[in-house]
């Protein structure tokens, strides 16, 4: 399948598994059913909000191909688009560790709030990483406003103090937050891709390599590499990398079987699927089903499941051509980090003021209390939508 036919059905699967994130998020409630939310870490099954963020992994996968290859069709050298790998990697680390913390914050010893610390983050982050419109003489006024972005974070970080003893109250990496796990994963699938291009059997022998990774280091064979898991735990680990690498193997097949030759691009996605999720259930007989854990049954149990509904869309959207009714998830599978910051921009900034437009989270009603994050996770949608027309949207 050729790079240049858009395939509609990443970007709406993007969208969805983004706008159930923000569903999920914010549905910790009393009272809400147990198969919403995440599961306890000793606990063997899994709910909906256990398989929305690898099946958020697995579309960052499915997208390298087409980001890294369109790179190396327009030409650029293998040292360009490394440093471009860098880059984002990097900057998803940053913005995920400064997450990661602002729960952290000691308002007595940092001088300021949680929220406002909060507020003043994401504000930085959408000064330095917003993409600014192109023009010959917006360059300095560009410039300083990413300038200004990135003191205004150099003086949080320096202020932050969470009062507890684990780096003596400064800023932790801990388990990198949700984009410092997407960080990870990014890196390890494009330097791969990078290396690999479009070769299957590689690409193959790369998911292998991390899901039996994955399943050492669940079994505690890996143990003596802990002193470098502080840093490199996440790709020891193997569980990330094993659920990003899915997603390219699967575009990898897409771009292998001929356009016109749907009927063999669905039964082979659906078969992998299948048997993808069968080989978490067998491994269940070792490994529970675990989304904090990060087990390799849950991982392949998660990657059965995207496969399956990503082979579900294929055929809607991009066989059948019906796009028209997904139209209000674009916005957010078109720019997945600005929808994902925004509203926790928001929550803050509704948090420091007061204003009760949560007042869903108050009612003792599940089905009130449903409705009420359904419709906050679609106006974020819109939030983006909005955010866009004002040229503010974050590209790493």
């Amino acid at each position: 399948m050729a790079d240049s036919n858009r395939i509609h059905s990443i970007d709406i699967m993007r969208g969805l598994t983004l706008v159930l994130m923000l569903f999920v998020n914010d549905l910790y409630m009393p009272g809400v059913p147990a198969w919403l939310g995440h599961m306890k870490a000793d606990f063997d099954g899994m709910g909906l909000a256990d398989w929305v963020f690898p099946g958020f992994l697995f579309m960052v996968g499915m997208a390298i191909p087409f980001a890294i290859g369109g790179r190396i069709s327009k030409g650029e050298s293998n040292i360009i688009i490394s440093r471009h790998i860098a880059v984002r990697t990097v900057s998803l680390l940053i913005i995920g560790v400064l997450m990661l913390n602002s729960g952290r914050v000691n308002a007595e010893l940092t001088g300021m709030s949680k929220n406002l610390w909060a507020v003043l983050m994401y504000t930085g982050v959408f000064l330095v990483w917003n993409k600014y419109p192109e023009s010959d003489n917006n360059f300095f006024t560009v410039t300083g406003l990413k300038l200004l972005g990135m003191a205004l974070l150099t003086f949080l970080v320096f202020r932050f103090n969470s009062g507890q003893e684990a780096n003596n109250g400064s800023i932790i990496t801990g388990w990198w937050g949700i984009l410092g796990l997407i960080g990870w994963g990014y890196l390890v699938a494009a330097f791969i891709y990078l290396a690999a291009r479009d070769n299957i059997f590689y690409t193959t022998l790369a998911v292998l390599f991390f899901l039996i990774l994955n399943i050492l280091s669940q079994l505690k064979i890996l143990d003596f590499l802990n002193p470098v898991k502080s840093l490199l735990g996440v790709i020891i680990d193997g569980n990330v990398p094993f659920i990003v690498l899915s997603g390219t193997l699967t575009t990898l097949i897409l771009k292998k079987i001929p356009a016109g030759d749907y009927k063999k691009t669905i039964v082979t996605i659906v078969t992998i699927g299948l048997l993808t999720l069968a080989g978490g259930f067998i491994l269940r007989k070792w490994f529970i089903i675990s989304k904090i854990l990060a087990t390799p049954s849950w991982g392949m149990i998660c990657n059965g499941i995207s496969l399956l509904l990503f082979a579900l869309l294929y055929w809607i959207m991009d066989i059948k051509k019906q796009v028209k009714w997904a139209f209000f998830l674009r916005p957010a599978g078109e720019n997945s980090l600005t929808t994902y910051l925004a509203p926790a921009l928001l929550y803050h900034l509704i948090w420091i003021t007061g204003v009760p437009v949560l007042i869903y989270k108050q009612s003792g009603i599940p089905l009130v209390v449903i409705a009420g994050s359904i419709v906050w996770s679609l106006a974020m949608v819109g939030l983006t939508a909005l955010l866009l027309k004002l040229n503010i949207r974050l590209r790493l």
